[in-house]
């Protein structure tokens, strides 16, 4: 099915099946965004309407894309042998327009969207590499497989990091009296709440920018948490009350998981990156590719009824 250009509710493109029904959203021009994933009859994907009618402000919602670093830099600063460069937190590429294109159904898969990106003056004056970034969203059974492919247009090694950050639409964030841990806590213990499942004993805490246990803070997705996790496999998002189980899938190097809560909005973030902020200066888990290269990564979002 070809891709429709739609006003309602907001000017987007849309890719529809047309046997399952699930439905992509996007909107290229900013920053490649994926602004709605409609599966199983589910609107899975927030997005803050009212946010993003205002181009001057950052995206609430969808899936923006965090390249070429994710997170911050100390300072914004990269210090790389070609000089000292500003980059902002996320990087450039969920600010920039990007090129759409159809994914056509192929090996027994479904279709969707594929987006590419590549640099310009303006991100060769914050990041001196030159590249061509290619996203591809492909509908599966009850699923989003999710490719990227990046690719050095360059004759000197490029190093980067590479994020997703989906919002998810969650019940249960604004429940009243969870304005507390000790609320939250005992919210979960009730049965109804959100549960992650999946994750590490031990996560970093970016709110205090230290390792913690992970259980206790996961009491707190109500009151706002900001984690990253190193899980062994999949990481699943159970919410009872909406009946669905959402289980992000990673597959190594793209194999951190980020999750971020932002109350009062009923939204979870469950972000794979490839790694920590600040890797480009610490090089922890930083990638690079060779001159005239390219590497490729994935993941795949499930969706299961409860």
């Amino acid at each position: 099915m070809p891709l429709l250009q739609r006003d309602t509710p907001y000017p987007h493109w849309q890719y529809e099946d047309p046997l399952s029904g699930d439905l992509l959203r996007v909107v290229p021009e900013r920053g490649g965004l994926l602004s709605g994933w409609r599966c199983s009859g589910h609107e899975l994907l927030y997005l803050d309407q009212a946010r993003f009618a205002e181009p001057a402000l950052s995206v609430r919602g969808g899936i923006p894309v965090l390249f070429p670093i994710c997170g911050n830099l100390p300072g914004d600063r990269l210090p790389l042998p070609q000089g000292d460069f500003e980059l902002k937190q996320h990087g450039f590429a969920r600010d920039l327009p990007w090129q759409l294109a159809p994914l056509e159904p192929a090996g027994g898969k479904g279709g969707g969207v594929e987006l590419s990106l590549t640099d310009t003056a303006a991100t060769l004056a914050a990041f001196p590499f030159r590249f061509h970034l290619q996203l591809a969203y492909r509908l599966e059974a009850a699923a989003l497989a999710i490719k990227v492919r990046i690719e050095n247009c360059g004759d000197e090694p490029m190093p980067y990091s590479f994020g997703l950050h989906p919002y998810f639409n969650v019940s249960g964030l604004q429940a009243p009296g969870l304005a507390t841990a000790e609320a939250a806590g005992e919210e979960a213990a009730s049965g109804n709440a959100l549960r992650l499942e999946g994750l590490p004993e031990h996560c970093f805490n970016h709110l205090t920018m230290a390792e913690e246990a992970t259980a206790p803070q996961l009491q707190r997705l109500a009151v706002g948490v900001d984690l990253l996790a190193a899980p062994a496999g999949a990481v699943r998002l159970l919410d009872p009350a909406a009946g669905l189980a959402l289980e992000l899938q990673p597959t190594p190097p793209f194999d951190l998981a980020v999750i971020w809560t932002e109350p009062p909005r009923s939204m979870l973030c469950l972000e794979p990156w490839t790694a920590p902020r600040g890797a480009l200066v610490s090089g922890d888990r930083r990638l690079v590719v060779p001159a005239g290269g390219v590497q490729r990564l994935q993941c795949r979002y499930a969706l299961r009824l409860l």
